[in-house]
């Protein structure tokens, strides 16, 4: 492992810039330049067409949803729209593109010149400034066998092309100055902020563990904010927001340890290792001229009307940040909790289980509590595991109505995960309701109190706590799915004490 230097000193002694170029795969029905399914997943090689494959003779034609997408993105990043933009092609060997170059757009983006004002956690407001936003066309994925999966030590490779060709914004900012010692914490919140956006708009399903969010993650540092820009590696396709802040943090300790020790940073791309949470080089960082762009000859310049613009704009939601604000004050909960939720990518689903009749509280308790556990016990991403919004405004509104205890509710809540239907069909055919009728009850609080006759003149006495016993006891007999409260009561009457 390489050499690294502490990164509170790392921070004191050099001034870190960093750039961060953040790729969102759009949510279409098919591919940027053809017909073929955009769909995740899949046997490899099926979601493909001549032009997916590069075949000689195939023609590209502009997916217009995509450009409405990009467009889309851009607005919400606060950028400005271009009248005219065209596509390039960016050349070297790709793989996984077999035509062996990738159509994207070079001095002619459809979005520039925006900005993404973020919220770090103590409330400070961090303004990124973004340089431009282009549409591309994704590459497809190479698996490597052999070795531990990577390039290295593989004994071949295998390509799957469905991913190729499936359209892509690039979100690419100036350089970002002045974060200091919370670079990591700036980048990462940056790309979460991108993830946010793209989701609430519907522009992208955004799930960084399906690769639908990558950050390509640039790092430099000099000595002091006056001096002159470094040299800068670039990070390549970080998918999670602690890598990205991990990444960050890496290559300051890196960098300032070789900048320490006299030599000089290599311009390089770099690739992320999560298992140790370290970067190792990958090939020489080309700039933009070795890439030989020239315009794209078979695809005509994009000029988008203003007043198609206009539509767009105006058909804007509400972005995450105002929503999160709005939230935050009427579910009455603190900006800590607030940022559990988030950290948690709990907020959509909490909301929507409000939306769907939850209060806030229960909504909250469920998703961030049995539902998060059962996440992480399961490997899952809180949108797999099998329950909807409905189902737990529903298990909500049985404790609530008391008709489950939140012993019962849980029990319930497994009957759904188990796939045996909504809350109140578990319910009904596990029997789980709790036991309200006074008849019943008093039944098994006689048959209680029969059993341990001294407990009545303990609480005549003036020891009502000795009530806990003939509760515990009639919970036990009724299987948890008594109304304790109701037992309470029962046997305060029995006693002489209500």
């Amino acid at each position: 492992m390489e050499e690294l230097m502490d990164y509170d000193e790392a921070a004191a002694n050099f001034d870190p810039v960093l750039g961060l170029e953040v790729h969102v795969e759009l949510a279409t029905k098919t591919k940027m330049f053809d017909a073929a399914p955009n769909e995740f997943g899949g046997e490899p090689n099926v979601n493909t067409t001549p032009v997916s494959l590069g075949l000689p003779g195939a023609l590209p034609v502009v997916n217009k949803k995509a450009i409405e997408y990009a467009i889309r993105l851009g607005l919400a990043l606060n950028c400005k729209i271009a009248k005219s933009c065209r596509f390039a092609r960016k050349n070297y060997f790709y793989p996984d593109l077999s035509k062996n170059f990738q159509t994207s757009q070079s001095d002619e983006p459809i979005a520039y010149d925006g900005y993404l004002d973020l919220e770090l956690d103590d409330g400070e407001v961090f303004r990124v400034l973004i340089e431009r936003a282009h549409v591309e066309e994704d590459a497809g994925k190479n698996t490597h066998v052999g070795g531990e999966g990577r390039l290295q030590g593989a004994t071949h490779s295998l390509v799957d092309y469905n991913r190729a060709g499936v359209p892509l914004v690039e979100i690419v900012t100036r350089p970002i100055e002045g974060a200091g010692a919370r670079a990591p914490e700036v980048a990462a919140k940056y790309v979460q902020s991108i993830r946010d956006i793209a989701r609430a708009i519907g522009v992208s399903e955004a799930r960084m563990e399906r690769g639908n969010v990558r950050a390509d993650v640039n790092v430099s540092l000099r000595p002091s904010p006056d001096a002159p820009l470094g040299t800068r590696t670039e990070t390549k396709n970080v998918n999670s927001f602690r890598a990205v802040a991990r990444a960050v943090e890496f290559e300051i300790c890196r960098q300032g340890k070789v900048l320490s020790s006299g030599q000089k940073v290599v311009q390089e791309t770099r690739h992320w290792q999560e298992a140790d949470s370290t970067t190792s080089p990958g090939r020489l960082k080309s700039d933009a001229d070795d890439y030989r762009y020239f315009p794209e000859p078979d695809l005509v310049p994009i000029a988008p009307p203003v007043e198609w613009v206009e539509e767009i704009r105006a058909s804007l939601p509400e972005m995450p940040a105002a929503r999160r604000k709005r939230l935050l004050s009427e579910w009455g909960i603190s900006e800590m909790e607030m940022r559990d939720i988030v950290n948690a990518d709990a907020l959509d689903f909490i909301s929507d289980s409000v939306d769907a009749g939850a209060s806030p509280a229960g909504a909250r308790k469920w998703w961030m509590g049995e539902l998060a556990r059962y996440a992480k016990d399961n490997e899952l991403a809180l949108a797999d595991v099998p329950v909807t919004a409905a189902d737990v405004a529903e298990l909500d509104g049985l404790v609530t109505s008391g008709k489950l205890t939140d012993k019962l509710a849980r029990q319930a809540l497994d009957g759904v995960l188990a796939g045996e239907g909504s809350p109140a069909d578990v319910v009904a055919a596990r029997g789980l309701e709790v036991v309200s009728d006074d008849a019943a009850l008093g039944a098994a609080v006689d048959e209680a109190l029969a059993a341990n006759p001294d407990i009545l003149d303990k609480i005549r006495a003036g020891k009502v706590q000795a009530a806990g016993a003939i509760v515990g006891a009639v919970m036990k007999a009724t299987r948890g799915k008594a109304d304790a409260a109701r037992v309470r009561e029962l046997i305060m009457e029995r006693a002489g004490q209500a």
